[in-house]
């Protein structure tokens, strides 16, 4: 097994698909008897464990939970056979570095749109247009350099291919889900615990970013007869829970929910709402699907794969509140149908499969 250093710009105490990503592939690396160190911005409130190096960093004051580190390599990770780039930016650069000084592959993986963010610098267009343009060219420049480019969906793969015109080699492969947590359980504590009755659950879980156009989740439903159940948290949560008090939306938000709740969580729900039509994957949809829970995603971004219509749940036109309400309502009264079929897909998904191909990947470049 190689030895690989993975360098990120997101990792622990923040909580997302990124750090989820890295932490799941490592601890599956370290199964199979492999090295995979992490290089990550410090942060004074997680105190790493053996193998993670932590870097001087600063917040990123435009984007909650999101740290700036320093590029720099640390000395006991420099005797390695790849690296594994998480991000464009930072330590990404610093990566890069090692990877050309030691003259060994570099892998990087497209997690986040970076342009799909410009809003939260600027509200002006024109300034935010700019933004949008300055980081479609460097993560060119950036992706540009890797020996290949890690990809979690064909929409994303179109995207660095036709957007950013990326040459590099580039590799779609899903970031994977631990199917040995993510599988279905009673909900019936969970519904006691937070106070969700016996009727039917919509629901999302992640963080509440405008981005993530969430709204339209609170306006599908407001004409059904359901509850919303809203997990995690972010800067248009306030924004989210007027919005359901003035549609008279019987909306339940629970803040952060620790990892060992999310099965009850996702179990618990009748069906998952997704309305972001930024995601590169989503892997929040397919935790949903392993737990058994059908999901009802807008047909627009990496949603138009991750999500089968009749099988894992179903689509709707982005910007159609109507045709999303439908969608939910017929999820609703074919649940247990498509409960059934998302269980049959569960080893399709696993991180065991993603990182069976992520190892051949690896070979074929250390033996180039």
């Amino acid at each position: 097994m190689q030895s690989v250093v993975a360098f990120t710009d997101t990792y622990l105490p923040t909580v997302n698909g990124v750090t989820y990503t890295i932490q799941t592939w490592r601890e599956r690396w370290h199964r199979r008897g492999g090295r995979m160190d992490v290089v990550y911005p410090r942060d004074d409130e997680y105190s790493p464990e053996p193998g993670e190096y932590g870097v001087r960093s600063l917040p990123f004051p435009f984007y909650e939970g999101l740290r700036i580190g320093a590029p720099r390599v640390p000395k006991a990770v420099e005797d390695t056979d790849l690296v594994h780039a998480h991000t464009p930016f930072g330590l990404g650069l610093a990566g890069l570095r090692l990877a050309r000084r030691k003259d060994i592959p570099l892998v990087a993986t497209y997690h986040t749109p970076t342009a799909e963010y410009a809003e939260y610098l600027s509200s002006i267009e024109t300034i935010e247009r700019g933004v949008e343009r300055t980081a479609e060219r460097y993560e060119r420049w950036f992706f540009d350099r890797a020996d290949a480019v890690i990809v979690p969906s064909e929409d994303a793969k179109r995207r660095l291919r036709h957007v950013l015109g990326v040459d590099s080699d580039v590799v779609v492969l899903s970031n994977g889900i631990d199917v040995e947590h993510f599988s279905p359980v009673s909900g019936d504590a969970f519904r006691e615990q937070y106070g969700l009755g016996d009727g039917p659950l919509v629901g999302y879980t992640g963080r509440h970013g405008y981005e993530k156009e969430l709204g339209e989740l609170v306006r599908a439903v407001a004409d059904l007869d359901v509850t919303l159940v809203f997990g995690g948290d972010g800067p248009a949560r306030d924004d989210l829970e007027r919005l359901a008090a003035d549609l008279d939306v019987d909306a339940r938000f629970l803040g952060f929910l620790d990892r060992e709740e999310l099965p009850a969580f996702y179990s618990t729900l009748d069906v998952f709402g997704f309305p972001s039509p930024v995601e590169t994957q989503g892997l929040v949809a397919l935790e949903a699907n392993a737990c058994g829970t059908p999901v009802v995603g807008v047909d627009s971004g990496a949603l138009e794969d991750t999500v089968t219509d009749g099988v894992t749940g179903y689509h709707y036109e982005q910007g159609d509140t109507h045709e999303f309400g439908q969608a939910i309502r017929r999820a609703l009264d074919e649940r247990d149908t498509l409960s059934e079929r998302c269980l049959e897909r569960r080893d399709e998904v696993s991180v065991e499969h993603s990182v069976d191909r992520l190892s051949q990947l690896y070979d074929r470049l250390t033996a180039e």
